[in-house]
């Protein structure tokens, strides 16, 4: 092993740990850093080539939330039009222009939404582009202010390097893999009826729905026949005739989502029509984590189950794989809620529920590492989509104050700089624009 990878090793089981992430901890490190600091400043200044520090006591500073300029949004399928809107809303809000590209998949709608937009919103300032992959990479071949994009890691990857020639920001809602922990002192009525809706609403095809459940076997005997009730109160005896029980969008993921029934066993479900693109409700039990459907996020009308023995294994599961999008956990023990949250990472958190936290626009939308970067809804768009402009408005006097930062320097320049930028005695006040 590398002296790298050893170090990165060693910081990663710390951080696992937890060591940093108590408040006395980081203010113990922080005094620390400031104790090198006055222990070791005569050694510091005399390294340092110039003085680099300003005096802003008389000064004024504010931030100055601006416009990009020109942002591309990308828009997914699951759900065409709101994925494609509440980002626009947010960047018109901050004053850009917009270019937008609608899903090909979703094609009715990226037809209408084509033809609406630019009868309602100015054509100089805003503009949609439909059409495939091919499309989408000649788009990407020219510089925008700012690129938006909603869509699975794989896409998400090509965008950010597409991005990166031109250095242009990004925000990518990537989805993932977003587990369900039962624990034993689960309520069984409210859990079920919202693991079902969770999971099934738009027939699964949700980046924030439940993806595998994790739970002990005598939780797994009291949900699978609780689900197997609450899916005949939800869609009938039939699922198919319901009309509150979607399809899959194309052929493509049907056959994709056929192929991950090759996993465990089926114990509700697991029926398919290809040609109306049916596909039933389906539980799957004894489910290994090394099967296919446990290697991609599901998106779609499936929910694994996996058997765990305790909590910490279910923590010690989500840990081995990539930060999703949501944790959700099922329980009536607020320390496993507590524990859960502080031994895990991800986008965002329920307990007793699922889904919810994204339609809180009190709430930023977003993940963590492969379930995304950056996050929006309600403000937060606004933020997304706004440049935070560091401003500072300097006195064109008081010369004889501000000669104290040219050299030469001596002792006398250096006391007063010293009192100048002392943090704990700055009271420059810094405003929001």
């Amino acid at each position: 092993m590398t002296p790298f990878a050893e170090s990165l090793l060693s910081l990663r089981r710390a951080y696992l740990s937890g060591k940093t992430k108590s408040v006395e901890f980081r203010i113990t490190q922080l005094r620390s850093l400031l104790t090198l600091l006055q222990d070791n400043e005569t050694a510091l200044l005399d390294v340092l080539d110039q003085d680099l520090r300003k005096v802003t006591k008389l000064d004024q500073c504010f931030i100055r939330k601006e416009p990009f300029g020109v942002a591309l949004i990308i828009a997914a399928w699951s759900q065409p039009i709101q994925l494609l809107l509440t980002p626009l809303v947010g960047a018109i809000a901050a004053g850009n222009c917009v270019v937008l590209k609608p899903s090909e998949v979703s094609v009715n709608t990226a037809a209408l939404l084509s033809k609406l937009i630019p009868q309602y919103l100015d054509k100089d300032c805003f503009a949609v582009f439909t059409g495939g992959p091919a499309e989408t990479r000649k788009l990407l071949q020219y510089k925008f202010d700012y690129i938006f994009y909603t869509g699975n890691g794989t896409v998400g990857k090509l965008i950010m390097k597409a991005a990166a020639e031109h250095l242009t920001p990004v925000t990518l809602e990537l989805g993932g893999k977003n587990p369900c922990y039962i624990d034993q002192s689960f309520s069984l009525e409210s859990t079920v009826h919202r693991l079902v809706w969770g999971r099934f609403f738009n027939t699964g095809q949700c980046c924030a729905s439940p993806d595998y459940v994790l739970c002990c076997k005598e939780v797994q005997e009291q949900l699978v026949p609780a689900i197997k009730q609450c899916l005949k109160r939800f869609y009938g005896e039939e699922p198919k005739e319901s009309a509150d029980y979607g399809r899959i969008v194309s052929d493509q993921h049907f056959h994709r989502l056929q192929q991950l029934l090759n996993a465990g066993q089926v114990a509700i479900g697991g029926d398919t029509d290809k040609q109306d693109r049916y596909f039933a409700p389906t539980v799957l039990v004894d489910v290994k984590e090394s099967d296919a459907v446990m290697q991609e996020e599901v998106f779609g009308p499936i929910l694994p189950i996996i058997n765990i023995n305790s909590m910490e294994e279910a923590i010690a599961f989500i840990n081995r794989h990539q930060k999703p999008l949501a944790i959700y956990v099922y329980t009536t023990n607020i320390k496993v809620v507590n524990e859960m949250l502080e031994k895990t990472s991800s986008g965002g958190f329920c307990s007793n529920d699922n889904i919810v936290q994204m339609t809180l626009n009190t709430l930023p939308f977003g993940g963590i590492g492969y379930s995304g970067i950056g996050a929006y809804h309600g403000k937060f768009s606004f933020d997304t989509f706004s440049h935070k402009r560091a401003c500072l408005l300097k006195n064109v006097g008081m010369e004889k104050v501000n000669a104290t930062r040219y050299p030469p320097y001596n002792e006398q320049k250096l006391t007063w700089l010293l009192w100048a930028t002392d943090i704990k005695k700055r009271d420059c006040s810094c405003q929001l624009l």
